[in-house]
């Protein structure tokens, strides 16, 4: 079970060497301390203006809904826009929103729904922010400290965690839960403070900025061509539907098996989030010593036994233990996922890839919520956390076989910049199009089988970086004679095309030059469609221009 995957073994605390991320991360205790107060705050003000548990759980819901509804178009931002800024917007958003929270509730004119939509836009605001934070900290810490960069946040957040709901539960038992929402209000000036220092370097990029729409196709193909990380999306979803049982259920939990108020809701928090600082410390040895899969198994095995605990227990320091284990084995499974997706993705669409699993991620847990809530309703908070965990070691079991989760290895990622632009002929513009690309290979015979299996990973690397109408044809008159097509829809989209081959991607391309017998190169032809209309103006040639001008 020894995880023998080629990754540059550095210290946990290695990323601290860097002053931004070091920044940045104290910033975000203050705010993530802030946030948990409100999230004690919030579901505890439930319990006491509604007697639904549905409604209870909804606080959950309402919270991880907006992350699973905007955090693809909130990823194509990330990755067309500077982080910094998108970071600064969404703080401030969820400034404003907190600022009103507050004095709603102080005035005394909260209802559950007007509850809900305030966490719904909170959530919104947690969105639009977190896969450029998630994405920026591969531009905070060089590729080796990533994983390393990962883990640290996650403790960071639970460091918070492991104290933030107990002093929630102070503040609501002793002030009311509008303080609570007070002190959320001011955490947030800390990080935004952070953000307004952060000078980041401008990137210079030649070619026209992506629409929206057309970066969330392009991060929705990469992801779909992309095998291992459809296993992580499969994996979180299923981890995330059971796994926010626990969290959905807790006030439940604290106020009707264990017979306690909220101070026990936070002490019971607290103990999840001591367990999860704990996981994250660990993490990085498991890494050395376990697979992947292995670890992500264990995860599951670990919450199952935390949600069976809690569901029968009526002691709470036993239901505060198995929390501790639920809280190690939150953290160490969602920090997997999030690093096994960042390690598989290069800089360009990364943000749009964290998007994606974090959509899975809290689509499972926004469903789970609302699921466990209406089980809850109807047989009981203790019976929807013990057919919770017997899913959750289903969810173990999905990779025995069919779903196992890839090894982390030290891939290239960085962009290839070998390409350049052709000088052409004829005065193409940026949008036009389509284009076709033929290129030529001569294979011997006895080459044939292993030409057409790497050509069948170059077709999966073509269409994910945005090819279309991808073929391999063989000559019927000279056997030996091959032509690869494929299509883009304007020429700046060839150009973009070419630019996302990364160092990793290189290597299909040196084995099919070795496969090619030709005295020459394999020869490429570049051909724009013209229609024959006569009524349609042709292109004619002009004099080569420089289009990054």
């Amino acid at each position: 079970m020894k995880n023998h995957a080629a990754i540059e073994r550095t210290s946990p605390l290695a990323p601290f060497k860097h002053r931004i991320f070091r920044s940045v991360w104290t910033a975000s205790l203050a705010s993530n301390f802030g946030g948990l107060i409100q999230s004690v705050a919030a579901a505890w003000m439930m319990t006491a203006i509604s007697n639904s548990v549905d409604m209870v759980a909804l606080v959950q819901a309402s919270t991880a809904l907006p992350i699973m509804l905007f955090s693809l178009a909130s990823g194509a931002i990330a990755d067309s826009f500077n982080r910094r800024k998108v970071m600064l917007t969404a703080q401030c958003f969820m400034l404003a929103v907190s600022v009103v929270l507050t004095f709603t509730s102080y005035l005394g004119v909260m209802t559950p729904w007007l509850l809900l939509t305030f966490t719904f836009l909170i959530g919104c605001g947690s969105a639009l922010n977190s896969p450029s934070w998630q994405a920026s900290v591969g531009d905070m810490v060089p590729r080796s400290d990533l994983p390393a960069a990962v883990a640290l946040n996650s403790m960071g957040f639970n460091l918070t965690r492991s104290v933030g709901p107990a002093i929630g539960g102070v503040i609501v038992a002793a002030a009311g839960a509008a303080a609570a929402f007070a002190v959320n209000t001011v955490s947030y000036f800390a990080l935004i403070f952070v953000l307004l220092r952060w000078k980041t370097p401008e990137t210079q990029n030649t070619l026209p900025r992506e629409t929206i729409g057309i970066a969330m196709t392009a991060g929705l193909r990469y992801v779909a061509m992309s095998p291992n990380i459809e296993k992580v999306l499969l994996r979180s979803f299923v981890f995330g539907f059971t796994a926010i049982s626990m969290m959905a259920m807790l006030p439940l939990v604290a106020r009707d098996i264990v017979q306690g108020g909220p101070l026990l809701y936070g002490v019971l928090f607290g103990a999840f989030g001591i367990g999860a600082v704990g996981g994250a410390l660990i993490s990085a040895r498991l890494r050395q010593v376990l697979t992947t899969e292995w670890i992500v198994r264990l995860g599951f095995v670990g919450f199952a036994a935390c949600a069976a605990i809690a569901g029968v227990s009526t002691m709470s320091w036993l239901t505060c233990t198995a929390l501790l284990i639920g809280g190690a084995s939150w953290v160490i499974s969602l920090s997997l996922f999030n690093v096994t997706v960042q390690m598989s993705t290069p800089r360009w669409v990364v943000g749009r890839a964290l998007s994606i699993y974090q959509t899975a991620t809290f689509g499972g847990m926004a469903l789970g919520s609302w699921i466990w809530g209406l089980v809850a309703e109807e047989y009981g908070p203790g019976q929807a956390l013990l057919i919770s965990a017997a899913l959750m070691i289903a969810g173990a079991a999905l990779g025995l076989k069919w779903f196992t989760l890839p090894e982390q290895t030290a891939l290239n990622l960085d962009p290839l910049n070998r390409w350049k632009e052709p000088h052409l002929a004829l005065d193409v513009k940026p949008r036009s199009g389509p284009i076709t690309i033929m290129i030529e290979y001569t294979i011997r015979e006895e080459d044939v089988s292993a030409f057409l299996d790497v050509m069948a990973e170059r077709r999966r690397i073509r269409r994910r970086d945005g090819a279309r109408q991808w073929t391999l044809s063989r000559d019927m008159e000279n056997p030996e004679l091959w032509m690869e097509t494929y299509h883009t829809p304007t020429w700046v989209e060839y150009i973009r095309h070419n630019q996302r081959m990364t160092h990793a991607d290189a290597f299909i391309s040196e084995r099919i030059r070795k496969l090619h017998s030709g005295t020459e190169p394999p020869r490429v032809h570049r051909m724009i469609e013209r229609p024959t209309d006569w009524s349609v103006e042709l292109v004619q040639p002009k004099p080569i221009i420089d289009l990054h001008h």
